[in-house]
Parts: structure tokens; sequence; C-alpha cells
């Protein structure tokens, strides 16, 4: 579960906040929602307008957001949106569940690693002699891009005990039989051996300090990971299918990087092949229960995706920390985007997959004004994208940007280019 970066951050920024002032009413257009707007202040004009009206205003505009976006998030947890999760119970049963492997049938790390036990002392110090010398071949730029998602996949604790306060669906004692419950568990069982495969591979490998790594891993967990809305269903699990898609992308992508046809490590494009199809089996489950939960609902459900969306999937990899610099999550961001690993496209072709196999352009029966809006939004959010994209290569071109060299310490305080927004 580890996507390194999320839509690169200045375009996510550009997407939020837009003021519609070519409408004459007293409501406004922010982060994607109408406002309504009762100040006065709104009808200042021109030079009159003085900067302490327009702070005024704006502080106005802030509170009836978070006002109106209080009195939404409560309706999520209402008694009966969380009744919808309910009723699912006895179709996860049926339609979830199953994508979950008996552990007799799954991959474990010593399936894809040299194996002492299996190999004898000879034979394993001769394959990981043969490890270390493909590893050898890999770029330093994809090394980084490898720790982010490897670390990210080590905080499993933190993303099970969020899903577990999700109303609901949550795993109350620990050993719930519920439908909910028994995936929450198997999905976790299943995302455990990710972290500890790419562990395994970078410890053998000798490319890493693996202290400094670790001590990524420690940090990480430590600060913890708040979704927002916290408690949500609806929002939790758009963000979770979002997320693990992404995650399957990039896996997916540094398994071709790095394989034979890149950089030659076979050991570790087979490790991240093999993670990369897991994320996808576990794709496929949160994206029907999303897709099942806008049958159901289908205004509250739209508008979930919408208010996921509107704020840029933010990936786990962000509290990311190397205990020394402030901007490493941007230089994370940027790094991966300059690696292939994953990029803007790709958010952009996540976000358009999504919205086809939710089929959120057909909806219109039970959807309110605002759900249409929000509707109308997600499906013309990857143009915007695109469009975004385009600008900012044409900023970055016109102002001759240069890369600057940092140090990485998990790789030895090896430096790397990175060209920064």
């Amino acid at each position: 579960m580890a996507a390194t970066a999320t839509m690169a951050m200045p375009l996510a920024n550009r997407l939020r906040c837009k003021l519609n002032t070519n409408s004459s009413s007293p409501s406004r257009t922010l982060f994607g929602r109408r406002v309504t707007m009762s100040s006065s202040r709104w009808m200042c004009r021109g030079s009159a307008t003085s900067g302490s009206a327009i702070m005024a205003a704006a502080a106005d505009v802030a509170a009836a957001v978070r006002r109106e976006e209080d009195e939404e998030m409560r309706s999520y947890l209402s008694p009966e949106k969380l009744e919808v999760l309910t009723q699912m119970e006895p179709w996860v049963e049926e339609n979830v569940l199953p994508l979950l492997k008996p552990v007799e049938a799954a991959w474990q790390p010593s399936d894809l690693l040299p194996d002492p036990a299996a190999l004898g002392g000879e034979g394993f110090h001769a394959a990981c002699a043969e490890l270390r010398e493909r590893a050898a071949a890999v770029p330093d730029l994809l090394l980084v891009c490898l720790v982010a998602n490897m670390v990210t996949e080590e905080a499993l604790p933190t993303y099970q005990s969020s899903l577990n306060r999700v109303r609901a669906v949550g795993d109350l004692t620990g050993a719930d039989a519920t439908p909910w419950a028994r995936w929450i568990r198997g999905w976790s069982a299943e995302e455990n051996r990710h972290g500890d495969v790419l562990n395994r591979y970078m410890y053998l490998s000798g490319r890493f300090d693996m202290a400094e790594v670790e001590r990524a891993v420690h940090r990480l967990i430590r600060s913890g990971m708040a979704v927002d809305p916290p408690c949500s269903p609806y929002h939790a699990f758009v963000y979770t299918a979002f997320q693990e898609r992404a995650t399957a992308v990039a896996h997916g992508n540094t398994a071709r990087l790095v394989g034979a046809r890149g950089h030659g490590d076979a050991a570790l494009a087979r490790v991240c092949g093999t993670v990369a199809a897991d994320e996808k089996r576990h794709e496929a489950a949160y994206t029907r229960i999303v897709s099942r939960l806008l049958e159901a609902d289908p205004d509250a459900g739209v508008r979930a995706v919408a208010r996921m969306l509107r704020r840029g999937v933010a990936m786990p990899t962000s509290p990311i920390s190397d205990g020394r610099r402030d901007d490493l999550y941007a230089c994370v961001v940027s790094l991966a985007e300059q690696a292939g690993t994953y990029t803007v496209s790709d958010y952009c072709s996540i976000v358009e997959h999504l919205v086809r196999e939710w089929r959120v352009e057909e909806l219109a029966a039970g959807l309110s004004g605002e759900g249409r809006r929000a509707r109308d939004y997600v499906c013309e959010l990857p143009q915007k994208i695109r469009r975004m994209k385009e600008k900012a290569h044409e900023r970055a071109v016109k102002a001759q940007k240069k890369p600057i060299s940092i140090p990485i310490n998990w790789i030895f305080d090896r430096h790397v280019s990175v060209m920064l927004p």
C-alpha cells in the first residue's frame, strides 16, 4: 500500500480553489462547491475594496465552507447512512472476501528471495552475490523511489488502525466475525508481506543504509496519518480504492524500469511485480465496494468521490522524513515523476479509470443539485489535470529552472538531482 506521491502538489493546489466572480448571486464556488454568502463585503469592488475587507470576506468564506463541510460529514455518520454498510455485509461475504487468497496459496517473501534453509550455505551466498551484482546496476534515482515505497508499506499498522476507526465496518474487538472485520484483517495480512519482501531485498542488495531506512519507517509509523474525514466509510473506501490503484501502478512501473527491459535486476522486478499483482486484487475489492455504494446511495457516493478528488488524494508517504529535510516529501514527489515510477499522468489515468469503473458519467437518478455538480466535476477533472500539467510545463520551461543536487541518507548520502517546483 505505497505509492510514492500524489498528484504534483502545485497542480493539486491550483485545482482546489477558484472564486466564481461571474455570478451576480451572493454565492461563490470554493473548492468546487457552491457556498452561500450573506456578507455584504462581497459587494465591495475595485479600489474601494480594502485589504482588511478582503481578508474578512475570505475568513467568511472559510468559515462558511467549514460549517457546510461539518454538516455534510455529520450526515455521512447518520444511522441511515451507516445502515447502508450494515446491509452490505452479505454482499461483502460473496463479492469481496473471495478476493483474499488462502494462506496456503499465498506467496511469502521466502518464495521470492534467496532462502538459506532451502539453498544451504554455499548456495545462499552464491545467490546473494548474484542478487548484489544485478542490484548494482539500478540507478540511485530508482533506489530512492523504492525506499519511499518500502517505507510506506512498512507503516501498515497505521493503515489497519485507520480502517478500524471507520464507522460500521471497523473491527471493534480485534476479532469480530463480521465480513467487514474479516476483510480488514485478511487485507492487512496480505499487505504485511509487501514491506517484508521489499525490506529483505534491500538488506540483501547492500545498496542501502538500512539503519537510516529503518529510522524512516519508525518516524512514519510514529507520526501517524489522518484521512480526512476520519470516520466516514464512504470517503474511506474512495480513498483506499484510489490509493491501491496508485500503489499497483507505482510498483508495476518500478518492475518495468528495473527488469529485463530496463536495468536488468530480475529479482527486484519479480518482487515489485508480485506486490503490484496483490495491489490490483485489493484495488478490485475497494473499487467494487465504492461501486456498490454508488448503486445504493448515488448522491452521497458521488459527493464523497468529488470531495476526495478536490483535495487531491494524498498518499500515505506524505509525512515521510529522513530526520533532516523538511521538504523530503516534495523531493520524493519530484523524484518519482523524474524516474517514472509515479507521475501526474499516472494520477490522471487513475482518475479516468475509476470514473469509468464507477460509471460516474451515467449517474442521474437520485442525484441532488449538489450531486449533479459533483458528478460533473469528477468527469471533467482529468481534462483539467492535463491542462494544468501543460501550463506547469510551459511555466517551467520559461523559468528555465535547474535541478538541485541533494544527498539522500538512505543511500549513504549519495547525491541525486531533483527538480523542485
